[in-house]
């Protein structure tokens, strides 16, 4: 038989079958001394060695840092502040260009508001002129009684022409809507106003400066002297706000064609 060999602490051999040692916490206590680093002359000079050489990176590359600009000329120098400007100019102005991007993006919705306003206007201006708009304002109302309609023709036109000259904007007579392309006639005694017929009395009403269209009624030889000499009488009202609310139905022109705009 062979001699088993006793262990160094008085251990028991494995036994056959692979089954572990009797006092396993000793045999961790070994592992972990075996580990844990020893303090050696060797290790202590590589610890030292290791710690001078990162102070002399450090050193090295803070002196690097502030030689770069101490051993250069003065021309260089220049050179780099030049550079540096240049480049604060340069973020300076795409500053600049990204700030009128933002004010004009920011102000495209206000701008198109302010269009679609102004076109509104627009259509509301010519709705009237055009007399397919209502409308009221400051103004008079000019009556005329006591002549007949074969009077009455000359008499309302010269009317309609001086309230236009006043500055008139918005006229009506009767119940009919004057604007640029009305005729006025006389037919069987009677006034004719765009071929309907206008029973007396007389009632224009005109929109504007109430004073100056009033005025205008009155110039010597005008209207009023006109109508007292046909043996009728005139009344002028000025009011805050007058009505010319008849309406007129556009008809497509027959010969007139707009004048295509070319673009430049």
């Amino acid at each position: 038989m062979s001699e088993q060999p006793s262990g160094e602490s008085g251990e028991r051999p494995a036994e056959s079958g692979g089954r572990p040692a009797a006092n396993p916490p000793r045999a961790w206590r070994r592992l972990l001394r075996a580990g844990s680093p020893r303090a050696t002359r060797a290790n202590v000079l590589a610890m030292v060695l290791a710690a001078a050489l990162g102070f002399a990176i450090i050193a090295q590359v803070r002196q690097t840092s502030i030689q770069g600009l101490e051993n250069l000329r003065e021309d260089e120098l220049v050179r780099i502040f030049a550079g540096v400007d240049q480049d604060g100019d340069r973020l300076a102005d795409e500053i600049r260009g990204l700030e009128n991007s933002l004010e004009l993006l920011q102000s495209q919705s206000t701008n198109g508001e302010e269009a679609q306003r102004a076109a509104r206007e627009r259509l509301d201006a010519l709705g009237i002129l055009a007399g397919t708009a209502p409308a009221k304002g400051p103004g008079i109302v000019l009556t005329i009684t006591g002549v007949d309609g074969g009077v009455a023709a000359p008499i309302i036109l010269d009317t309609v022409q001086e309230l236009r000259a006043a500055g008139a904007e918005a006229i009506q007579v009767g119940d009919e809507r004057v604007v640029a392309n009305t005729w006025i006639s006389e037919r069987d005694g009677d006034l004719v106003i765009s071929g309907k017929v206008v029973a007396p009395p007389y009632t224009i009403r005109a929109i504007g400066a109430a004073n100056d269209l009033a005025g205008a009624m009155e110039i010597p030889g005008g209207v009023t002297a006109t109508v007292r000499r046909a043996e009728g009488k005139t009344k002028t009202e000025i009011r805050d706000e007058v009505v010319v609310d008849a309406l007129l139905t556009l008809a497509p022109p027959q010969y007139a064609r707009p004048v295509p705009t070319t673009t430049p």
